[in-house]
């Protein structure tokens, strides 16, 4: 069935393809977004947002039937009562996993904006230049003075919380007022700058949660519920921010329940001409045309996607003219680090419920510290005043136990690593034609593993969460390893990556495909490298800088 035609077409609603929406919207287009799931409608769907634990029936925790019904999101936290229906069902989107890889997906209108930890740091010059000067990979085809003002650009209406703090590795940026440190963070920051003379740092982390009003959006409220949606707009996602301004310009159709499996290409004109939508209620297919494409489906589906496209021209799909198309894929490794106990600070407590941590950021591999890998690590964690849960050995029954169980706990401090995983074309994705999902659609197969150098790189985040604990006084300091399963960082990164050479990469500069130029890349999926930062930030940014381009393209009769 035909359908209409657009100025452009956003393939995604979460992070990035609410930026498309909103800055093509705004650019005069009109646009088409299309979610492959269930609409959310801001404040009216957050049912459980006002919820208090007791209020749910399992105390939020999870079910041994829920367990059954989600084998890959019962592998780490998503799986649980408050907020399950924002998370796809396992059961309807199987995917293959030649080794481990847990894919934790949110298939609705907003997509995983919902429900991302929003913590938002720039990129700097160490990151961009990485690959071409440690060989590895494809060169970026940008350096970080290109896309700074994009940065600036995104802060300015995201709305991030932060302290500009100086540091090279982690550049300043447009920053709401900084949530503050616990007093305990602070002790721990001064003893640590003390003790590696300056040279490493304990930051208020930089959060997508708004402290004044701003855009309408009266502020985080210190819930700390932002898993849930958040009925304040307290911090950026698709529908308290970029949704609402591309409906303001009359120019946005969305249209959920609309999973695209196909971009339609005119090899004469090497040019995309449109997309197939299947509707997931109906089962019906449609057919969309726009004069511009924004693939926005998050990193392996819009790789998967782009596989499905124009296999009458390439038999790996459109994109795959440089064998780039599914390798390289990425995610931050984590599941380590340390914690201990803290003395003193016995006469003070939090106020609130702060939703965000403290940042340790990178140091390995800066300036004259030389390590027998590449790249680096930062740390992510808290410091908080153990409640009224904490245990009570000197008590087990009666008074004394009661009375105990006024008085809040000991100080703890605690710190996970995040590690930058290296682009290895070993680590890929494919299509697998013997499994499909619910609507017969052939599934992903996903090959990847952490390789020596994320190895050799989890050794030293262990040995220094550790060794600065204890160095400033921490006690009885613990360390902690998982097993740093791929995926659990939810940082999809990769395999449909930018670069300077068609022969190398699937995109250009711009986002553009390089074997049709009116098709824009701008999810996780163009990333050539993953830092150690957490990427959304990076996403708003380029997302943003390629509608400008793809606009000006569109008005000069390029695309």
């Amino acid at each position: 069935m035909a359908g209409q035609q657009y100025d452009a077409i956003v393939v995604g609603s979460g992070i990035s393809g609410g930026w498309a929406a909103k800055e093509l919207t705004e650019k005069g287009l009109k646009v088409l977004m299309l979610e492959r799931g269930r609409n959310i409608e801001h404040i009216k769907d957050y049912v459980n947002a006002n919820k208090e634990a007791w209020e749910f029936p399992h105390r939020g925790g999870r079910t041994q039937q829920m367990i059954q019904d989600y084998p890959v999101l019962k592998r780490d936290y998503p799986l649980n009562e408050t907020n399950l229906d924002f998370w796809c069902v396992d059961k309807d989107h199987p995917y293959v996993e030649t080794k481990r890889f847990d894919w934790f997906r949110g298939y609705h209108v907003g997509g995983r904006s919902l429900m991302w930890g929003r913590q938002s740091y720039r990129w700097s010059d160490l990151d961009f230049e990485a690959n071409g000067k440690d060989g590895v990979g494809v060169d970026w085809p940008v350096r970080y003075k290109e896309i700074a003002p994009w940065y600036d650009y995104v802060e300015k209406f995201a709305g991030i919380s932060g302290n500009r703090d100086g540091l090279d590795v982690l550049p300043d940026g447009q920053f709401l007022p900084p949530m503050d440190l616990t007093c305990v963070e602070k002790d721990v920051a001064a003893r640590l700058q003390k003790e590696f003379k300056g040279e490493r740092h304990l930051i208020i982390g930089r959060t997508a949660n708004i402290t004044v009003p701003h855009g309408g959006r009266p502020g985080c409220q210190f819930r700390n519920k932002c898993w849930l949606g958040c009925p304040f707009g307290g911090y950026f996602s698709t529908q308290s921010s970029t949704l609402p301004a591309a409906m303001a310009t009359g120019n946005l159709t969305l249209r959920p329940f609309s999973i695209v499996t196909e971009i339609k290409y005119d090899k004469d004109k090497k040019r995309a001409t449109g997309v197939i939508v299947l509707d997931a209620e109906t089962n019906k297919t449609i057919e969309y045309s726009a004069k511009i494409i924004f693939v926005n489906a998050s990193t392996l589906n819009s790789t998967w996607l782009l596989m499905n496209s124009a296999t009458d021209v390439w038999e790996g799909g459109l994109g795959s003219s440089s064998d780039a198309l599914g390798k390289n894929l990425m995610d931050h490794h984590l599941g380590i680090g340390a914690g201990g106990l803290v003395e003193g600070y016995e006469d003070q407590y939090t106020f609130g419920r702060r939703a965000n941590g403290f940042y340790i950021p990178r140091f390995r591999n800066v300036g004259n510290d030389k390590r027998d890998y590449l790249r680096g690590f930062g740390y992510q964690g808290g410091g908080s005043r153990q409640g009224w849960q904490h245990d009570v050995a000197e008590f087990s029954i009666g008074a004394g136990f009661k009375e105990a169980l006024t008085e809040p706990g000991v100080w703890t401090i605690g710190m996970g690593g995040f590690g930058e995983m290296l682009p290895d074309p070993t680590n890929k994705v494919t299509l697998d034609k013997n499994v499909k999902d619910k609507w017969g659609l052939n599934v992903l197969n996903i090959d990847c593993e952490l390789k020596e150098n994320e190895h050799k790189m989890r050794k030293d985040i262990l040995a220094d969460a550790q060794e600065m604990l204890e160095r400033v006084g921490v006690k009885n300091v613990q360390a902690h390893e998982g097993d740093g399963t791929p995926g659990r960082g939810i940082h999809e990164m990769g395999t449909a990556r930018m670069g300077r050479d068609p022969k190398t990469s699937v995109l250009n500069g711009h986002n553009q495909v390089w074997d049709a130029p009116n098709v824009f890349v701008t999810d996780g999926s163009f990333m050539t490298s993953a830092s150690c930062v957490n990427p959304s930030l990076t996403y708003m940014a380029f997302t943003a800088r390629a509608a400008e381009f793809a606009v000006s393209e569109l008005k000069k009769g390029n695309l």
